[in-house]
């Protein structure tokens, strides 16, 4: 869908690697611009590591090539301008004025490249008193409320167990790159696109925020429960916990007829707003139902019946599920120094024009070559590059 776009990719970690991974995956020539000898940061976490890769960088590093530049050379620079010239978007991550003090802001760049899409992705945005500070998703996961309804009540916080905030993040910046894309080839103009990583986590609070707008109570973690919906949670049976979502009334009385449970008119439960009312006594019922038989017992059972329900998988589950399995979302592919990997696949389908694995997470300077030569240096030059430092 993006072939013939090119990226300069000058982000790190995650939120812009998962940004620029998703584009990728879409078609773009997607270029890593790198520090010389050290590279993205995510390179030296672990372990574990495969063959001294990180696994944490090749899980979102996917689909791009990988050229080191040493940005504070003015020969450096000056490729990174060649690169600007031919490029369509550029991604950083940087802490708000860095870019400029490099003299890589949006207006310096546009005066080379008019039509670039320029996106910044920090922690707190590119304005307001907390724009200087570091943005890592352990605090904005807390700043942005997901802890203070995540967890149990009257246990300490737990935050999500994945960077969530920097994956929105990403997910928010590609939204961005492609509706400016969209509207310079009606109007020819680049933009710049303030992608706050806070921003989108306060975002996802919908309803939770509905909640408190409409009638000023605090939401709090109630678990695997919902707020608003009963039962939508996760229940015990006789050996594990499964989840159930009878999300709405007739789900109820026909959930209620499943498991033979003789209580869709009790005046108790017989509408979702007195479900949420009488939760914990319908929630201690359900347990005590549920018990009597397996996890695997009643999922069988739900699911025949129609009634939304599912397993609470483990990792190792996941991807050895037979659906997960057949929507292609492991996919093995070759690396040159830790052989044989596998990686999540491309979770956005397009029916004639599908996303595809087609590029190893590359090594350090990978492609410093190929894309120095299509720009017009010489191996004799790239080679003295090297030995001065610039890449």
């Amino acid at each position: 869908m993006l072939e013939g776009m090119k990226v300069l990719d000058l982000s790190r970690a995650l939120a812009g690697p998962y940004c620029t991974m998703l584009l990728g995956d879409m078609g773009a020539e997607v270029i890593k611009i790198e520090r010389p000898g050290k590279g993205d940061d995510s390179r030296s976490w672990g372990p574990p590591f495969i063959e001294g890769e990180s696994a944490y960088f090749l899980s979102v590093n996917r689909n791009k090539k990988s050229i080191t530049l040493n940005l504070k050379s003015e020969k450096g620079k000056e490729i990174l301008f060649k690169l600007i010239k031919i490029s369509d978007v550029l991604i950083e991550t940087n802490r708000p004025g860095v870019m400029g003090k490099l003299g890589l802001s949006f207006e310096e760049i546009k005066k080379v490249n008019p039509k670039i899409v320029y996106c910044s992705i920090s922690g707190f945005g590119q304005t307001g008193p907390y724009r200087l500070r570091p943005g890592f998703d352990q605090v904005i996961q807390g700043m942005g409320g997901l802890m203070s309804i995540t967890g149990e009540e009257n246990r300490p916080p737990i935050k999500v167990g994945v960077a969530i905030t920097d994956v929105g993040a990403g997910m928010y910046a590609a939204i961005g790159i492609l509706a400016a894309l969209l509207r310079r080839d009606k109007t020819g103009e680049g933009e710049y696109i303030d992608v706050s990583m806070l921003d989108g986590t306060i975002s996802w609070l919908t309803y939770q925020s509905g909640r408190y707008f409409a009638s000023g109570e605090v939401p709090k973690p109630m678990g695997s429960g919902h707020p608003l919906i009963v039962p939508y949670q996760s229940f015990r049976t006789k050996d594990i916990h499964i989840n159930i979502a009878a999300g709405n009334d007739s789900l109820w009385r026909k959930f209620c007829e499943t498991i033979k449970l003789n209580m869709a008119d009790d005046p108790r439960f017989s509408t979702n707003a007195k479900r949420v009312e009488n939760r914990e006594e319908l929630v201690k019922i359900l347990n005590d139902v549920l018990s009597e038989k397996t996890g695997k017992e009643w999922l069988e059972i739900l699911n025949k019946a129609g009634i939304p329900c599912g397993p609470i998988y483990k990792i190792n589950d996941i991807f050895s599920d037979p659906h997960v399995l057949s929507r292609e979302m492991v996919s093995e592919i070759e690396h040159p120094k830790a052989g044989k990997i596998k990686v999540t696949g491309v979770p956005i389908k397009f029916k004639n024009n599908p996303g595809k694995i087609r590029l190893h997470p590359p090594l350090l300077g990978e492609n410093n070559f190929e894309i120095l030569e299509e720009i017009g240096y010489t191996k004799e030059e790239i080679e003295k590059f090297r030995e001065e430092g610039v890449i």
